[in-house]
């Protein structure tokens, strides 16, 4: 900023005037601020900023899996909420890597940023991360400690609407398919799959646990139900969208299943190439951008009013998007 009131011929309080309030800078000094900030390349550091002003407009999001649609989405419901406020979003991904997650925070608070959102690493105890006092909120999972709040979806319900659809469509030999059951929401699903089988009569549950929720699992998976033999099962509750791929991708390459007719299956996330694979997937849809909103939004009554803002958990509901792994022909794309 001296360099550019030195080119610009003004005191260093009219550069930052231009910057930050403009009204109070003519328009001739202005421009001619505004020239020389183009012409020496001046870009200004919000961390100094932050620093000096001891406050931030930076949010940063912690996200476990890029790759994952639905974390996408839990940014961008963010992301709205915290543009709202004036606020800007930074996003690191952790790849599901517990090590990866931890330095992430580590630079988000050397940052000094406003707040953190995190979708922390699924298979790690909850817990507080070692940071500072920084205003912290989870989403996908609950909080690692009382002093924070977080957004949950209701993962027992979701299950409880997998295999509810599937009874409903006359389907009575029905597989769990997913894992590792220590995984919280894995072990909810499972449970709740397990409510509606036993709220109906003629209806048996068999539990397939996986070391994982990926399309080389779910081809794994596939392989069993095929080793297993025709007609064992006729309805698959598959933890996940791409468990649920690898599946049918089992069925379609290596056997003589159809799917539904022989095998109906239901995936869980509502992935966005859910919809687009050769036979688009029944899925439960997590609300991932409502859960981005409700998150940024519980941080940024953390930030603004940190002595009212009580820590709290939000639990919303999943919900079924029906297409033709178990619909077949009834089931037509918009």
């Amino acid at each position: 900023m001296t360099d550019v009131a030195r080119q610009a011929g003004v005191a260093l309080g009219t550069v930052s005037n231009t910057l930050n309030n403009p009204d109070k800078v003519s328009d001739a000094t202005r421009r001619r601020v505004l020239a020389a900030i183009a012409e020496l390349g001046f870009v200004r550091n919000d961390a100094a900023r932050s620093l000096a002003a001891g406050s931030s407009t930076t949010v940063g999001l912690v996200l476990a899996d890029l790759d994952n649609s639905f974390f996408v989405d839990i940014a961008r419901g963010a992301e709205t909420i915290l543009r709202q406020h004036g606020m800007n979003l930074l996003i690191a991904n952790t790849d599901v890597d517990p090590a990866r997650e931890q330095r992430n925070l580590e630079l988000f608070e050397e940052s000094r940023v406003a707040g953190i959102l995190i979708t922390p690493t699924p298979w790690v105890a909850a817990r507080r991360p070692a940071i500072r006092s920084t205003p912290l909120v989870y989403v996908n999972a609950h909080p690692g400690d009382p002093s924070s709040s977080g957004v949950v979806v209701d993962e027992r319900r979701g299950g409880y609407l997998a295999a509810r659809h599937l009874i409903d469509l006359g389907r009575t030999r029905l597989l769990f398919v997913g894992g590792p059951f220590l995984l919280e929401a894995v072990a909810a699903r499972r449970d709740g799959a397990q409510q509606a089988v036993e709220e109906s009569r003629g209806v048996s549950l068999e539990v397939l646990e996986t070391r994982g929720l990926n399309i080389p699992h779910g081809r794994q998976a596939g392989r069993e139900i095929v080793e297993g033999g025709a007609g064992r099962v006729d309805g698959i509750i598959a933890a996940s969208d791409l468990m649920a791929i690898g599946c049918m991708q089992v069925f379609d390459d290596e056997t003589g299943f159809d799917v539904p007719a022989d095998i109906a299956i239901t995936g869980y996330d509502n992935n966005h190439f859910a919809s687009e694979s050769a036979t688009p997937v029944s899925t439960i849809a997590q609300p991932g951008e409502e859960m981005g909103r409700a998150a940024a939004q519980l941080l940024i009554n953390q930030i603004t009013a940190p002595e009212s803002a009580q820590p709290r958990t939000v639990t919303l509901e999943p919900h079924l998007i029906a297409r033709r792994s178990t619909l077949g022909e009834a089931w037509r794309r918009d």
